[in-house]
């Protein structure tokens, strides 16, 4: 960052400040819609200023407010693509330049008058002190260059000429890191019930960003729940009631979230093909098929392994360049036979089937291949879902899925890091081995297969794949 510059607060805004800070109101949430508002307005005066001079676009076409919470860091951030702010702006409007109304809210706030009136007044901005301990205003203007505001409302504050952060392009970022009894506004059930209760009359779109942690490095995603949800054993144990009791089935499943990595391979070519043809099956396909892999891999089963598997012999027809119209692959498979007492089992191919057909052909050409093990592998390791029976190893499972989906979509072998050694095909035997246990950087909210990428900057926030409007 370059130099960084202080200003006092001017009096009667130093005095508004202390009323917030200090003073106890039950009615914090209006804090988001003060601020909603200001996005919209800051919205609506681009837009005007584009009716007569659409260059003024340029920098960023689409006009929009994202909401980005961020449990790691307890920040709520509220980024729009309005006018933006010089720096000029930022040292007037925000600290050193009382409004009109900024005595008058303090005037009806000694009257009686709700603190939810500081919009009619037009200083709804400080309003984020009412939940935030220290405030950052990132922005940029067209006629200027991007600069940061920022204050913990001690009487003064600093704008810094930021030459490092992520480019707005233009617009205004938000950043509030929360009062510790005020993180219940990083909750996605909270912040959606807001976002729609106070964007009633906002004609920009709305998108709610879910940030949980950094926990996806290597693998493409994870599944966790809650920090109050139920484990996987717990589920199964609540699911296992359910059988004596059909009406509860429905309470029996815990709330999941899939974190993803969207700096890993596979998600950023599942992205580049959803932008490419956002009506592409496949794609859905293998999102499907990455949170069924996830819910294993977490410990969870599958409600329809037989959907599963089929979703894994088209991802195979893929790798294999196998026309999806050839042969009859989508069928429930039929069970294991088991080969002796000792419960030993045995898996029956279809030699004509394309896929064995397919992988005889590239075994005939090299037998070293170590991607038609893999395959082979992992044909009977869903031919053990798909028949009741469970995993020794999910972990290995999900990684030969994850190689195979790398494969299937052009990616090049060593690209990111989701390939650990693979174990040679001796030490499948009854006590399994095990791999190095993929953890997980990324989240994505699994619902009916919406993106929610976390870690990437305001730049990368503008396709429209990437998030669910909530106020629409």
């Amino acid at each position: 960052m370059a130099d960084t510059e202080t200003f006092a607060f001017q009096a009667e805004i130093n005095q508004l400040l202390s009323l917030i800070i200090n003073t106890f109101y039950s009615n914090k949430e209006i804090f988001l819609r003060e601020l909603i508002s200001n996005a919209s307005d800051a919205l609506d005066k681009i837009r005007f200023e584009s009716l007569t001079d659409k260059s003024k676009l340029d920098a960023q076409p689409e006009l929009f407010i994202h909401i980005v919470p961020d449990k790691a860091t307890n920040t709520l951030s509220i980024i729009d693509s309005g006018i933006g702010m010089t720096k000029a702006d930022l040292v007037n409007n925000l600290g050193t330049i009382a409004r009109s109304g900024t005595k008058e809210f303090m005037e009806a706030l000694a009257a009686g008058a709700d603190v939810s009136m500081i919009g009619q007044f037009g200083v709804g901005f400080y309003s984020a002190y009412l939940v935030a301990e220290k405030v950052i205003v990132t922005t940029k203007h067209n006629d200027d260059e991007q600069y940061v505001w920022e204050s913990q409302a001690g009487g003064s504050f600093t704008i810094t000429r930021d030459i490092s952060g992520e480019k707005l392009g233009r617009g205004t970022k938000i950043t509030l890191l929360l009062k510790e009894d005020q993180l219940e506004y990083l909750e996605e059930r909270r912040l959606k019930d807001l976002i729609k209760k106070h964007s009633e009359f906002i004609s920009y779109p709305i998108s709610l960003w879910v940030i949980v942690s950094d926990r996806v490095v290597d693998s493409p995603c994870c599944l966790v729940t809650g920090e109050y949800g139920w484990s996987a054993n717990m589920e199964r144990i609540m699911k296992a009631q359910a059988l004596r009791d059909s009406s509860m089935a429905g309470y029996m499943s815990s709330k999941k979230t899939m974190e993803i990595n969207p700096e890993n391979p596979i998600m950023d070519e599942l992205r580049k093909r959803a932008d490419a043809d956002k009506n592409d099956k496949s794609v859905k396909d293998l999102v499907l098929l990455l949170f069924e892999t996830a819910l294993l891999t977490s410990g969870f089963s599958l409600d329809d392994p037989n959907t599963f598997g089929n979703r894994i012999h088209r991802m195979l027809k893929l790798g294999l360049s196998i026309d999806e119209d050839a042969g009859d692959v989508d069928v429930d498979m039929p069970v294991l036979e088991e080969a002796d007492a000792e419960g030993s089992k045995m898996e029956e191919i279809n030699p004509e089937n394309p896929i064995m057909d397919e992988l005889r052909k590239t075994a005939d050409a090299d037998k070293n291949d170590k991607s038609v093990k893999d395959l082979v592998l992992l044909l009977f390791e869903t031919a053990l879902l798909t028949s009741g029976f469970s995993l020794d190893d999910p972990n290995t499972f999900g990684n030969r899925i994850h190689r195979m989906l790398k494969l299937g979509l052009s990616i090049d072998e060593d690209s990111g890091d989701v390939d650990v050694d693979m174990p040679p095909l001796e030490d499948t035997d009854a006590e399994g081995s095990k791999m190095e246990e993929i953890i997980a950087n990324g989240i994505s909210h699994v619902n009916d297969i919406e993106f929610h990428y976390c870690n990437l900057g305001v730049k990368d926030l503008h396709g429209p794949q990437h998030y669910k409007v909530v106020n629409q």
